[in-house]
């Protein structure tokens, strides 16, 4: 997973636009608009297509980068408080300003690895006060082949290629995630601090997935270094491989007036285990 290990090696490269000594330069199809910083993550404010100016923005970053640590396999996060910090920038990278969460409103790192935590102010306000206009999520997973980019907020930093398969099964350490997103390399060889970022379509501009992971020492099944799992149960190791999410699932379990509903029929959201 794309957190703390790799973020001091990474340092001495990207340090000088980290600190603000250099203009970040967008992709065709991607820059930083919508995009944040979380004290360990990258995070996007995102939207529903059906999403109106006057709900409460929401705000799209990995499972692993919750505050309070990794969740266990099986565990899901649901209306569950929270007061975050969340730095927005501006599409040219530089500090919009600051928004804080109010709620987690799914969280989960089984299946998928993601959080969407809901702000305490519109997306009418946050335009308002801050300039910043969210990205859209798409309703469906990418194909094999479409352009993207992988946008984080943490190092200020846009990596660019394309979705090279989208991978029944992956496994890294005690954690399962189904439908993963494998990126065509060279272009996207994301590195610590990256997890959380929006996987933005470069031709739509949609958000297609959360990136959340990479082989970094060609090891099998462990953390930071996943492994690949086929139909027929066939284990592949590729060290340097990098993964997303899928995000669209979120759509199978959205109401009318866009709230989750994890008992929604057809949703493929995981849900929290049942108490005995």
């Amino acid at each position: 997973m794309k957190l703390f290990r790799t973020l001091l090696a990474a340092t001495a490269v990207v340090s000088t636009s980290v600190l603000g000594t250099t203009v970040a330069q967008a992709a065709p199809g991607a820059d930083f608009t919508g995009i944040a910083a979380l004290s360990n993550c990258s995070a996007s404010l995102v939207r529903y297509a059906e999403s109106v100016s006057t709900d409460k923005a929401l705000v799209l970053t990995n499972g692993h980068c919750y505050e309070g640590g990794f969740l266990q396999p099986g565990q899901v996060l649901v209306n569950k408080n929270s007061t975050r910090s969340i730095t927005l920038l501006k599409p040219d990278s530089s500090r919009a300003g600051t928004i804080r969460a109010e709620k987690i409103l799914f969280g989960t790192m089984t299946k998928t690895d993601m959080i969407v935590y809901q702000v305490n102010e519109t997306y009418a306000s946050i335009k308002s006060r801050l300039n910043v206009t969210p990205l859209t999520l798409a309703k469906q997973g990418p194909a094999d082949g479409a352009g993207m980019a992988v946008v984080s907020g943490y190092w200020k930093r846009i990596y660019t290629c394309s979705v090279q398969a989208t991978i029944p099964q992956l496994r890294e350490g005690d954690w399962t995630w189904q439908n993963s997103i494998k990126y065509q390399q060279p272009g996207c060889e994301t590195i610590g601090g990256t997890s959380g970022s929006p996987v933005v379509s470069t031709s739509t501009g949609e958000v297609i997935g959360v990136n959340n992971t990479g082989n970094e020492d060609g090891e099998q099944c462990t953390v930071n270094n996943p492994c690949e799992v086929d139909a027929d149960g066939n284990v592949t190791v590729e060290q340097g491989a990098a993964y997303g999410q899928q995000t669209w699932w979120l759509y199978t379990c959205l109401t009318a007036n866009r709230t989750i509903d994890l008992n929604k029929s057809g949703c493929e959201l995981p849900k929290p285990a049942r108490r005995h």
